[in-house]
């Protein structure tokens, strides 16, 4: 009977079952040591799961320095199994966690170098992925730029040490430095190459840099899929760009560099080695193309021309520069279509929205950001336009803070319904009434994937002796009337539940909910 209910009870029941089992495997840390010669590779993952979870640090450590298989993907382990419930992962992982996992890999290094091991297992140690870029970090997680630095030293660090023993005028013991050499031989193979995003600024520059340069030779080796940096010069971006893998970089986030377009025509030919380039976001670089001289005309085509050469991009994100009737000029260079283009506090012209409308692109869109553009007449039309090209492509849509008021969202409507692939629209700090907002749930109601909507405070909710706000700092500062707000929330959560939509979230807090990144479709 007990073998029939075995074979037929659901998977997810199975799994729990397994995954509980593993929880009471792993609490124990001495018995799961000695076990852990004598447990089936197979069994492996779940172990590794279940010691994440219940962050068993030092378990983990001896998970990964046996781990019986050449790829250790932490994203791909601690993601929600597909057949089980049972218990919810968290987004953000713990940072001591993490920090065992590397740990258990320098570990498991020096036991191969050693020669205590001489059948090497584990090549790759995948941490991509782990990391969201919410503002609001977990001081218990271990951020984006934490894990640069902290494997950024680890490289250095036990770089220094296959130096010191591949050296004859170490002042090792004799015995230990012959044995140390032998395994550290010129063409040895001995090492674990991790796959990471990388996120750097001005005080972390300097070790990533070293540990960049040691990198193809060091026995843990850094192959970034990903590479942010915030507020660095353009010696120090170069510098670091130049010491990257042409051929594995998907992704170049340069912010608050304040580099202007001089700066950009100095970096962007560099750009053109990673041939798996699908997404550049330059957003915060002091780039103005408002009032050019000849000079910086001949810059600005420059710089079209550089983006141009980027053969496989999707997404380009050019945030909070002023770009003023300059978007043909800057997109029409393109040869393949974006897919994903965040043009937010661009001060763009109907001319810009109407060439978009026309362009490549607009069909192939499936993120468009037009926050902090005036989306009112004259842009209104053009918008319109663009609306109903991109609507068979359109997934996410950012326009926040647009001045739109009850009047402009009415003549979206006809387009928006057409967005029937939609997933998220972000209608934040715009001074939208009560009534509008029903209008649009209304409206919106038959898109069928669509699942989150930011909407802002109702205009009706606002104290009458106050003016509107006019920017969503001061939006944010400003007082409304609470109880009124509450009232309307439960409304609009009282027509969703009567139309059997409650899969749908209306929210206010742009800051909680994680937005669609492009790069994750």
């Amino acid at each position: 009977m007990s073998t029939y209910l075995f074979w037929h009870c659901p998977l997810s029941i199975m799994w729990s079952l397994v995954f509980l089992c593993a929880q009471k495997v792993v609490s124990d840390h001495a018995s799961t040591c000695r076990a852990l010669e004598f447990i089936p590779k197979e069994l492996y993952p779940v172990l590794f799961k279940a010691s994440f979870l219940g962050r068993k640090t030092l378990v983990l450590q001896d998970l990964v320095k046996r781990w019986p298989f050449p790829v250790l993907s932490l994203q791909k382990l601690l993601q929600s199994c597909k057949h089980c419930d049972c218990l919810p992962i968290k987004e953000k992982s713990s940072k001591l966690c993490v920090q065992a996992v590397i740990l258990g890999v320098l570990a498991y290094l020096h036991q191969v170098m050693a020669g205590e091991d001489r059948k090497q297992q584990l090549r790759v140690l995948n941490m991509v992925g782990l990391q969201d870029d919410n503002l609001e970090q977990d001081p218990e997680s271990m951020s984006l730029w934490s894990q640069t630095v902290t494997l950024s030293k680890a490289c250095v660090d036990i770089s220094q040490r296959h130096s010191e023993g591949a050296n004859p005028s170490s002042k090792r013991r004799k015995g230990a430095r012959s044995t140390l050499a032998a395994t550290l031989a010129p063409g040895c193979q001995v090492y674990v190459e991790v796959h990471m995003d990388l996120f750097v600024n001005s005080t972390s520059s300097t070790i990533l840099r070293e540990a960049l340069q040691v990198s193809s030779s060091s026995p843990l080796r850094l192959r970034c899929r990903d590479f942010r940096a915030e507020e660095l010069s353009i010696r120090s971006t170069l510098g670091l760009l130049e010491l990257l893998s042409p051929t594995s970089i998907r992704q170049v986030d340069l912010r608050f560099n304040n580099l202007g377009l001089p700066g950009l025509n100095v970096l962007l030919p560099f750009l053109t080695k990673f041939t798996s380039l699908l997404s550049l976001k330059l957003p915060y670089n002091n780039v103005d193309v408002r009032r050019l001289s000849v000079e910086m005309e001949a810059s600005l085509q420059n710089f079209a021309s550089q983006l141009g050469k980027l053969q496989s991009l999707k997404e380009l994100n050019l945030g909070s520069s002023r770009l003023s009737g300059r978007l043909r000029q800057l997109l029409g260079g393109l040869q393949k279509p974006l897919e994903s283009l965040e043009l937010a506090f661009c001060y763009l012209l109907p001319s810009d929205l109407t060439f978009l409308s026309q362009s490549l692109h607009a069909s192939s869109l499936k993120k468009l950001d037009l926050s902090g553009n005036n989306l009112c007449e004259p842009l209104l039309q053009p918008f319109q336009l663009l609306l109903k090209e991109a609507a068979g492509s359109l997934l996410h849509l950012d326009i926040m803070e647009c001045k739109l008021m009850d009047s402009h969202l009415g003549a979206l409507l006809p387009m928006l319904s057409c967005c029937t692939h939609l997933r998220y629209l972000g209608i934040f700090c715009n001074p939208i009434s009560t009534r509008g907002l029903k209008t649009l749930l209304q409206n919106t109601l038959a898109l069928p994937e669509l699942r989150l909507i930011i909407y802002p405070y109702p205009v009706d909710c606002y104290s009458e002796s106050l003016p509107w706000p006019t920017s969503s700092s001061s939006f944010l500062d400003s007082s409304f009337d609470q109880e009124k707000l509450s009232r309307v929330h439960a409304e609009l959560q009282q027509l969703l539940a009567q139309a059997q939509r409650t899969d749908v979230t209306w929210s206010t807090d742009m800051y909680r909910h994680k937005t669609l990144d492009y790069l994750s479709l």
